[in-house]
Parts: structure tokens; C-alpha cells; sequence
């Protein structure tokens, strides 16, 4: 019988876990529905389902080995993400920054609340890592066509991140009026970003092969 990982249990319940747990993309996400609205917040969940594809595609082909192989090319791909969560801590306590809710200012456009999303998560070398390490546990050593299963668990994956961060985006959209109305709320609000993006950094420099 053809494997199927709709009728894996296992898989699903694991890669909710993995999906629903905070981390970088949930954060930017909520970040885009708080300052953007709903729609902005299912850009931002789209950006981070876009910014798999370059790791599945990298454990697919096994760039991820070598990646998970090299320490030079591990350290490198990891440390322009760490700068790259400190320029987000930073621009989230400005007033221009990403959770910039001035209705008076004009709303970012899709495609940057998009690329901004899909940079974040191309930035995050345990996004490799996790591919090339979890996703073969569910394919049979003796499988004769693994390309396909790889492709198949991995679109399931980004269906189930798109789904949950668009989610966690909505809900935190609908909180958005509340948030323009206080703004010591506000304020406090980028300090706590900004301080879970620091925090996200250090988890990341301190990230080893």
C-alpha cells in the first residue's frame, strides 16, 4: 500500500508540535498581524511556507548534509541569521519598524511583508538541519521512490506551518484595535518583540551542528 502521510499519525501530531512552537517565523507573523491587519499576517505566514522550500529542496538534493557537514558553512549561514534577528529586534522598537501601526503611514506592500517572512526562515540553518534529520525517519530504508515520499511529507509540512501561523496571525490582527487605542501597550509591546528576537538570536548562536 502506497504511504501516505495524511494516514500517519505520528508524522502529523510531530510536525504540529514542531510548527506550533514559537520561534522566528510565529513571531514576525504575529508581528505583521498586529501592525498590518489580518491580510498582512496571511502574507507573512506565506512568506514563511516560501521559506522552506530552499531547505526542502536543500535536503532533497543533500545540500543539507553538506551543510550539516561543514562547520565553516554551517557557521556562516547561522551567523547571518543572528544578525539578521538583531536587525529585527531593533527596527521593532522603532516607530518606522515592522510593528509600525500608524494608520496615517501607508501599510508595507505584500510582496515585503512576504520577502521579509521568506528571509527570515531562509536565514534559520536548523530549518536544514531538521529536514535532513526528521523527515527521513518516516521513509523506509528499503523504499524504492524516496524523492517523492521527501516531497510529499514536506508539502505537508508547509501546508501545516501556513495554516498555523496564518492562525496565530488572525488572532493577532483581531487584537490590533485594542493595541492602537493603548499606546503604553504599544510600546511595551515592541520592547517584548524586540527583547524574543534578541533571545532568538542568542538560541541561534549558541545553535552547534
Amino acid at each position: 500500500m502506497p504511504f501516505s502521510s495524511l494516514s500517519n499519525p505520528e508524522f502529523l501530531i510531530t510536525s504540529l508540535i514542531v510548527v506550533a512552537s514559537p520561534g522566528t517565523g510565529a513571531l514576525v507573523t504575529l508581528a505583521a498581524g498586529l501592525s498590518g491587519g489580518a491580510r498582512a499576517s496571511i502574507h507573512a505566514a506565506l512568506g514563511c511556507t516560501i521559506g522552506i522550500v530552499p531547505h526542502m529542496l536543500a535536503a532533497i538534493t543533500g545540500l543539507a548534509a553538506l551543510l550539516h557537514a561543514s562547520a565553516v558553512a554551517f557557521d556562516a549561514v547561522k551567523y547571518v541569521g543572528v544578525v539578521y534577528l538583531l536587525y529585527m529586534a531593533w527596527m521593532s522598537l522603532k516607530d518606522s519598524g515592522p510593528l509600525a501601526v500608524d494608520t496615517d503611514s501607508p501599510p508595507r506592500s505584500a510582496r515585503e511583508v512576504v520577502a521579509n517572512a521568506a528571509l527570515v526562515n531562509l536565514l534559520n540553518p536548523k530549518l536544514s538541519i531538521f529536514f535532513l534529520a526528521f523527515l527521513p525517519q518516516f521513509i523506509a530504508r528499503d523504499e524504492p521512490h524516496p524523492t517523492p515520499l521527501m516531497v510529499e511529507l514536506s508539502l505537508v509540512f508547509m501546508a501545516m506551518t501556513f495554516a498555523v501561523f496564518a492562525v496565530y496571525g488572525v488572532f493577532a490582527a483581531a487584537m490590533r484595535d485594542r493595541v492602537l487605542t493603548r499606546p503604553p501597550v504599544l510600546r511595551w509591546m515592541r520592547r517584548g518583540f524586540a527583547a524574543a528576537f534578541v533571545g532568538l538570536g542568542v538560541k541561534l548562536a549558541l545553535v552547534q551542528r
